[in-house]
C-alpha cells in the first residue's frame, strides 16, 4: 500500500528538515552542472536552492507521491516533475548530479540501488545523498514497539518495515569501486522545536506513515493515541517551552569515475 504523504503537514516543519539538505548541497564538489536530478523531491522545497547553486542547469524532480508532486508543480511550474518509483526511474541521458534528501532510507536493497544510481551519472558526475538515520531514537523505536504490541501486530509484522539504522561502512564498500572520490559522514542535529507536541507533529508527517498505511481509520486513531502518550514521556518540553529532538543523519557524496 502506498504511503499517503501530506505536503502541508510535511512543510509545517520545513526549516529543520531543510538544514541537512543545505549542508549536503554545500559539500557537493561540482562547480557546474547541465542536468540536476532532485530524487525524492517531495513538495519541491529544494528546487530554489538547487537553481541558485546551478542557475544554468536543467532541473528534474522525481517523486512517488502524487500529492507531493502536485504541490511541487504548483510552486515551480517551470520545472519538469515526474511521478515514478525511485528504485526504477531513469533519465533519458546521463546526468551531472543526483541529489537525494531524506528519501532513500524508505527503500530496500541499497547495494543495488546505489550502484544503479552511480551508473546514471556522467563521468565526473556526483551522487549526493542524505538519509535519516534515527531508527534507534525513541521517536522511531516506539513506532515498532506499538506495531508489535497492538491488535494489528500480525498484519503489521507482514507488511510494515521499520526505518533502519544505517551503518556507514557498507556504503563505503559498495561505492568505493565506483567512485573517484567518496565522502561519507554522520551528523546528529539537535532540533529545538517549538509548539505543542512537535515531535508528534514531525513523526505524524513522516515516521508514522509506513505503519499507518496498513491500518483502517479506527485502528490508526488508536495507534496514534498510544504513540502520542509514549512520546510525552520520551520528549518532555524544556522549561522554556521548546522540545529537544536529536536526529541523526547519514551523508554520502560520491564522484563517478572519469
Amino acid at each position: 500500500m502506498p504511503i499517503d504523504w501530506d505536503p502541508e503537514r510535511y512543510l509545517a516543519l520545513a526549516a529543520p528538515r531543510l538544514r541537512p539538505a543545505l549542508d549536503l548541497l554545500a559539500r557537493v564538489p561540482l562547480p557546474e552542472a547541465r542536468t540536476v536530478v532532485d530524487l525524492g523531491c517531495g513538495p519541491g522545497n529544494l528546487v530554489r536552492h538547487l537553481r541558485l547553486r546551478y542557475p544554468q542547469a536543467r532541473i528534474i524532480g522525481v517523486d512517488a507521491s502524487p500529492d507531493m508532486l502536485a504541490r511541487a508543480r504548483t510552486a515551480h511550474p517551470e520545472i519538469a516533475f515526474f511521478e515514478a518509483d525511485l528504485r526504477r526511474w531513469e533519465p533519458d541521458a546521463q546526468v551531472d548530479l543526483i541529489f537525494s534528501n531524506a528519501a532513500l532510507q524508505w527503500l530496500d536493497d541499497h547495494q543495488e540501488l546505489f550502484s544503479r544510481l552511480m551508473s546514471l551519472l556522467r563521468p565526473g558526475g556526483v551522487l549526493a545523498v542524505q538519509m535519516g538515520n534515527n531508527g534507534g531514537a525513541a521517536s522511531h523505536r516506539l513506532v515498532g514497539e506499538i506495531a508489535a504490541a497492538g491488535p494489528w501486530s500480525e498484519r503489521l509484522r507482514e507488511r510494515y518495515r521499520p526505518l533502519p539504522e544505517l551503518a556507514a561502512a557498507p556504503y563505503y564498500r559498495w561505492l568505493a569501486p565506483l567512485a573517484e572520490n567518496l565522502d561519507i559522514w554522520e551528523t546528529e542535529y539537535l532540533h529545538a522545536l517549538e509548539g505543542e507536541e512537535p515531535v508528534f507533529a514531525w513523526a505524524r508527517s513522516s515516521t508514522l506513515l509506513p505503519a499507518l498505511a496498513h491500518l483502517d481509520e479506527a485502528e490508526a486513531a488508536q495507534f496514534l493515541l498510544r504513540y502520542r502518550e509514549a512520546l510525552r514521556h520520551a520528549y518532555p518540553p524544556e522549561a522554556a517551552g521548546r522540545t529537544l529532538f536529536p536526529f541523526r543523519r547519514l551523508f554520502i557524496v560520491a564522484t563517478a569515475k572519469g
